[in-house]
């Protein structure tokens, strides 16, 4: 085909002015007609949702670190796409300035971003964790490469996104704390010269240099102000409030995504989620109006002495699986196995025109049963599942075999026993899915009611907005009031009134109809599954306690957290050594030495390694927040913080701008030389400085340490609803970023810091999008249960009860049948675990998708003990 032209709507004088014309004029083949002008369409809807996204960093930027003066100087965005197996250089990364592999790499963090060179003073708060990821990419693609990462602050603070700074570390990345101050061509390479802690000097060439690029306002950001009527703030981005962050000054206009702030995909995901809440709740008049219900064909019937047709779609997954495993080999290979009547390769299946081809190819070949080699069912098996409906198939007849994360990503330096690994995964495949069967799909009435465990900021926003939805609500919290944390913040970093936001929230509670409120209230027992829980609560004080049984179609998570006490750093022993919640109190009072004259600040006091594992997102703004209080009141007061790394992202930087401004001293230091606090005559703190590199002991009047939060209630919970939780006991979400507020038990869902510990804001957001993940079920009326449950033969079942004592989820009932005791599976109940078809002991049970013939199948397969 022929190169086409694209016309720059921007630089076009017509289409700006209605001048111009000369290419229609000039255009030989006539290709060009301005006659066709765009036709305005007015649309009446209830809300609007704003998501332009971010834009890019200027390129005068970039000039500064070499952009456009070498080659091999690139963006972020740019290197990504050239790890990216999509990309154009299908993952393999080369230097533009001769094709070699680079030996030697940079990068350099914070280019455009916390730079008032720029006007932009914030912090992306994406770029650190990016660069971080990258930089393990490329290692896993060349372990040779050596991979230097220059920075200011390390800004992992998501859940559990410092392991990804350890991994790298433990793969030789090197994390070097300087200022880049100049980028140099030297030939082939690119020179860079930095200035360390220390006050020294370096210079190191690197084959190419990466620069974390910021994310920007969008371009037309004021555009689309002017057209919505909504106020942007000095950066232009959106302005929100800090306790209504997806509302914009606009009625009825919110914003979601990066256009809010800056920010990773798991709280743009949630940010969507949360919109969907709040213009869900004000057009709940109008729901099921314009509702298009989705059609499938009638399902093709696949009897048990049916010929058995497997198709075997091998997918290369761009250079994921096909840069190590020999594709066209597993595909031939494939086509040998007995009952394999079409096998083939897809760049990539999951693709909307390899769904296509599928479909076609089922109906070509009278397929009915598939062979899915490709990722991880966790993500893809729902849509293969749902193109084979389409295609009139029972969703049980595909089977996928995962030789991404079983074969090329864990045997990438071995592609021979890669491919020699995925052929007998294949194999083992077509054996299971010879004895797939068409599995049913119950559908089961929900009971249009929501439990919410927890009365904090998290648990009162979901319940209004679950009842702002049409729906009623329980909403239990252990305590004797509401408030949760709420009650311990006396202001914000941004200098908003948390008592404020508690006396609203606990007003509207008290007024919603749709809210039963049970105080000193706790879960003793649940039973049930999704749609049609039924829960035991003990409720009311010690000594007059009642149980109470509420019926529920679904449950929130919201138990919130609580301070952690370190037994580092003498808390609790010295008088001087407070918390920063402590200090925040005593500042809120009227006191004469609310504000001493001296203060240390110790960041990170018992986290990142020490009593806790992970970075507890608040310690870094609270700290700050303090401090330009302490300042506020005495300005003369000292106040030196020690920290590992500033993590106040997002518009935060501001405040720790102006805290610099305002005299608060920042000393960086290492985990392995942490500051101590030393007693003797007076209590005093230890630290090493950096810059003077040698040890200051400093006799300051208040020692506040900046400890994190840890989750309260569940451990208990977790074994009650059988929902995972992490290692450090916060409840694990399904998926971290297509599924951020839903568990992997269908029909509970999580918010706040029963999630993981975060600020005010995006606890409120959480807890917005967990409300319209619940709402679902409850709008819906019917929820299906996934067909994979036991399955009882009866003729073979003795009626020992085996089944029933073992089953976590209280699945399975005794009944009478011609006075001999039967198990039965209560089929909405069932998990699909499998425990009870291990202890039977006739084998009279069975897993739906499974069983024990497809089981022995894959083993026989593996071993080649039969013909396949």
């Amino acid at each position: 085909m022929p190169a086409t032209y694209y016309i720059d709507p921007d630089a076009c004088l017509y289409l700006k002015h209605d001048t111009c014309q000369i290419c229609v004029a000039t255009c030989q083949s006539k290709a060009i007609d301005f006659s066709q002008k765009p036709i305005d369409k007015t649309y009446a809807v209830g809300a609007v949702i704003v998501s332009p996204g971010f834009g890019k960093v200027s390129e005068d930027v970039l000039k500064e670190y070499g952009y456009g003066s070498h080659p091999d100087v690139v963006t972020s965005i740019e290197f990504e796409r050239m790890t990216n197996a999509s990309g154009p250089l299908e993952g393999e990364v080369k230097c533009f300035n001769d094709g070699r592999h680079p030996k030697a790499l940079a990068f350099i963090q914070c280019v455009g971003s916390r730079d008032i060179g720029c006007d932009n003073g914030y912090c992306s708060g994406v770029c650190c964790m990016y660069a971080i990821k990258e930089a393990i990419v490329a290692k896993e693609h060349d372990p040779e490469c050596e991979i230097s990462i220059f920075y200011m602050d390390i800004r992992t603070q998501g859940k559990d996104f410092d392991q990804a700074k350890l991994k790298a570390e433990a793969m030789g990345i090197k994390f070097i704390r300087a200022k880049v101050a100049d980028v140099m061509n030297w030939g082939k390479q690119i020179k860079l010269t930095y200035s360390e802690m220390d006050g020294s000097h370096s210079f190191a060439p690197f084959d190419m240099v990466v620069l974390s690029v910021g994310l920007e306002s969008p371009k037309d950001a004021r555009g689309i102000a002017d057209i919505a009527g909504f106020e942007l703030n000095q950066y232009d981005f959106c302005k929100t409030d800090e306790f209504d962050p997806l509302k914009t000054s606009k009625e009825g206009v919110f914003v979601v995504g990066a256009f809010q702030v800056p920010k990773d995909i798991p709280e743009s995901v949630t940010q969507s989620s949360a919109a969907a809440s709040l213009t869900s709740a004000l057009m709940k008049k109008y729901r099921g109006e314009g509702v298009v219900i989705k059609e499938y064909p009638t399902e093709i019937p696949v009897m048990d002495d049916d010929e058995v047709r497997v198709g075997v779609f091998v997918c290369h997954c761009g250079i994921n699986i096909s840069s190590v495993v020999d594709v066209a080999s597993v595909a031939s290979e494939a086509r040998e196995f007995g009952n394999v009547v079409y096998a083939t390769e897809s760049l990539y299946s999951c693709s909307q025109d390899a769904q296509e081809v599928l479909k076609e190819k089922i109906k070509e070949h009278k397929l009915n049963r598939i062979v899915m080699t490709a990722c991880s069912p966790r993500t893809h098996e729902p849509l293969f599942q749902e193109t084979l409906k389409d295609a009139g198939l029972n969703r049980s007849l595909v089977e996928m075999v995962n030789i991404r994360d079983h074969c090329s990503w864990v045997h990438a330096q071995e592609p021979e026993e890669a491919t020699a690994k995925s052929i007998d995964l294949v194999r083992m495949g077509v054996a299971k899915s010879r004895n797939n069967k068409p599995l049913t799909e119950q559908t089961v009435p929900v009971t249009k009611v929501a439990l919410v465990i927890g009365g904090g900021v998290a648990g009162m926003t979901t319940a209004l907005s679950i009842a702002a939805q049409g729906f009623p609500v329980h909403l239990i919290e252990r305590g004797e009031k509401l408030g949760g944390n709420l009650v311990n913040i006396k202001t914000t970093l941004r200098g908003e009134n948390p008592a404020k936001l508690l006396k609203e929230l606990t007003a509207k509670i008290k007024k919603e109809k749709l809210v039963s409120v049970y105080l000193n209230s706790e879960l003793q027992t649940v039973s049930g599954f999704v749609g049609n829980f039924s829960s035991v609560i003990a409720t009311g004080k010690t000594k007059k306690k009642k149980e109470v049984t509420l019926d529920h179609g679904v449950i929130v998570l919201a138990t919130g957290g609580t301070e952690h006490r370190t037994k580092n750093f003498k808390l609790g022993t010295v008088k001087k050594v407070v918390t920063q919640f402590e200090l925040e109190a005593k500042l809120a009072g009227k006191g004469k030495n609310r504000a001493p004259d001296s203060v240390v600040m110790i960041q990170c006091a018992g986290s990142r390694g020490d009593d806790l594992d992970y970075c507890s997102k608040v310690c870094c703004n609270q700290a700050v927040k303090n401090a330009l209080k302490i300042k506020d009141i005495n300005p003369e007061s000292q106040v030196i913080v020690l920290y590992r790394d500033m993590r106040t992202y997002g518009f935060a930087e501001d405040q720790y701008k102006e805290a610099r401004e305002k005299g608060v001293i920042f000393v960086p230091y290492e985990l392995a030389k942490k500051p101590k606090v030393l007693s003797g005559k007076t209590d005093v703190v230890e630290y090493f400085d950096p810059i003077l590199q040698e040890k200051v002991t400093i006799n300051p009047k208040l020692i506040v340490l900046s400890v994190g939060l840890v989750p309260e209630g569940t451990e208990t919970l977790s074994k009650l609803l059988k929902a995972p939780v992490t290692a450090n006991e916060f409840f694990l979400e399904a998926h971290v970023k297509l599924r951020p507020v839903e568990l992997a038990v269908e029909g509970v869902y999580v918010c706040g810091l029963a999630h993981g510990p975060k600020p005010i804001d995006e606890t409120i957001v959480q807890a917005q999008a967990a409300s319209a993940k619940a709402a679902m079920p409850l709008v819906k009326g019917t929820v299906k249960v996934a067909p994979t449950v036991s399955i009882i033969d009866k003729d073979k079942c003795i009626g020992c009860g085996i089944c029933t004592v073992v089953c976590p989820y209280n699945a399975i009932d005794m009944l009478k049948i011609d006075k001999k005791r039967k198990a039965e599976t209560v089929a909405a109940s069932c998990k699909g675990c499998g425990i009870c078809a291990s202890r039977c002991p006739t084998f009279a049970i069975d897993m739906g998708g499974f069983t024990q013939d497809q089981i022995l199948a894959q083993i026989k397969a593996f071993g080649n003990l039969e013909e396949v």
